[in-house]
């Protein structure tokens, strides 16, 4: 006698189900933000040699939330390089970059998001971008640096945020290193069993902020990216408006600028002696 039951296949049909309205419900209560921030609070020591000084500074959100950031002031600089991140970490564990910056001749300012370092709160992609809000803010309010001396610069995640930012207001130049076109697109290729764009929508979506950047665009990528496939550096090179250059570096997704470090750069030299002789885009 043939059992009541689920059809042939059902359980299987019923599982998949299961699994997905499990991640559903992980991604509505906000649990998927533990799988995308890895902040630490403990701040290293910088190396000596490095040559840099970094401030302490501190500024609030619109939404109230107090943020720190390292600001490294030089003398007779070129301009300000506003720094954004990638997911994990803190200010502290970039400051090889801060160093290359003060060799080319900049002062930068890098923030750390809620939750991050010293800063308050718990990170989301809403809170990112009223950082990077608050941050611009500092910058052209209390440090009184004009648009158009601030160059504005993201790193992985922080590309996205660097690119959301620069949409809104116009700085002198926007570089991307090591970004990805959105936070699905890179989800669907390191999860693909995953129903990302249910879960992540237009989350970060670094391409469609780009298309709107009107600031001359550098995009560094290395084909050896681990974690965000070269092909995504490809892509919003393509979606970027000109004037835009193109740096290719050698060395993995965390590592590759100091893997590449001649390269790169002598490749950012080249991009800042090319564009900050252009003519400003209006704000």
């Amino acid at each position: 006698m043939r059992q009541a039951g689920l059809p042939k296949g059902g359980v299987k049909h019923l599982a998949t189900l299961l699994q997905i309205l499990v991640l559903v419900a992980v991604a509505s209560t906000g649990c998927v933000a533990s799988f995308m921030y890895f902040p630490e609070t403990e701040i290293r020591p910088i190396p000596e040699q490095l040559g840099i000084s970094p401030q302490w500074v501190f500024f609030e959100t619109q939404d109230r939330v107090r943020l720190s950031a390292w600001y490294v002031p030089r003398e007779d600089a070129r301009g300000l390089v506003l720094f954004f991140h990638g997911n994990g970490g803190n200010v502290s564990h970039y400051v090889h970059s801060l160093a290359v910056l003060s060799r080319l001749g900049f002062s930068s300012l890098i923030v750390d998001y809620r939750g991050y370092g010293k800063s308050e709160g718990t990170p989301s992609e809403k809170g990112t971008y009223l950082d990077a809000e608050a941050s611009w803010q500092y910058v052209v309010r209390t440090l009184n640096i004009p648009p158009e001396r601030i160059v504005i610069f993201g790193r992985s995640l922080g590309g996205s945020i660097a690119a959301w930012l620069a949409r809104k207001h116009t700085p002198r130049l926007l570089i991307l290193e090591s970004a990805f076109t959105s936070m699905r697109d890179v989800a669907a290729e390191l999860y693909p069993w995953m129903p990302t764009t249910l879960l992540l929508g237009d989350m970060y979506s670094t391409e469609t902020f780009l298309q709107d950047v009107r600031s001359p665009v550098l995009v560094i990528h290395s084909p050896d990216d681990e974690i965000v496939p070269y092909a995504h550096g490809l892509r919003l090179f393509g979606r970027a408006n000109p004037p835009k250059r193109f740096l290719e570096i050698r060395g993995r997704h965390n590592t590759g600028f100091y893997e590449s470090l001649r390269t790169y750069e002598a490749g950012l030299a080249e991009f800042f002696e090319k564009y900050l002789s252009m003519p400003a885009q209006p704000s």
